[in-house]
């Protein structure tokens, strides 16, 4: 599990290049996410890893193509890019999958009923709230 967050955390680096600001983002978000993971039985740590270190993936091809972001295009945008970036360190097809999917669905209704996208909605909904805490309002 350790080599598998590393593995994906450099991808995470490697991607973003230097937009420390969705880094850390991420990173907060993984933070929160493997606290939430610890309280609810079972669940998939390499699923919940992989989607609170790349949820947001889809927010540079987006801003690339449209010269914005939203919650749709990152949703659009970002199980594409998830997909070749864990295809590259050989993570099981099946988790790929999984975490496509809540990626492709962090920010909408609830299409899936898989305890780790309430995880990642719940962890990313804590570090918004707090970075919009942080900027004033």
């Amino acid at each position: 599990m350790k080599d598998c967050k590393g593995k994906i955390a450099k991808l995470l680096t490697d991607y973003f290049d230097q937009d420390y600001r969705r880094m850390t983002h991420a990173l907060e978000v993984l933070k929160h996410s493997e606290r939430l993971a610890e309280q609810t039985d079972p669940c998939d740590h390499e699923v919940v890893v992989a989607s609170a270190l790349l949820h947001d993936v889809g927010i540079k091809k987006s801003e690339e193509l449209l010269g914005y972001d939203d919650h749709k295009a990152q949703e659009e945008y970002g199980p594409s890019i998830a997909e070749k970036l864990l295809g590259s360190i050989g993570f099981p097809h099946e988790k790929t999958r999984k975490v496509c999917e809540i990626i492709g669905n962090h920010h909408s209704r609830s299409r899936y009923d898989y305890v780790e996208l309430k995880i990642l909605k719940e962890a990313d909904r804590i570090v918004n709230s707090a970075e919009k805490d942080r900027k004033g309002g």
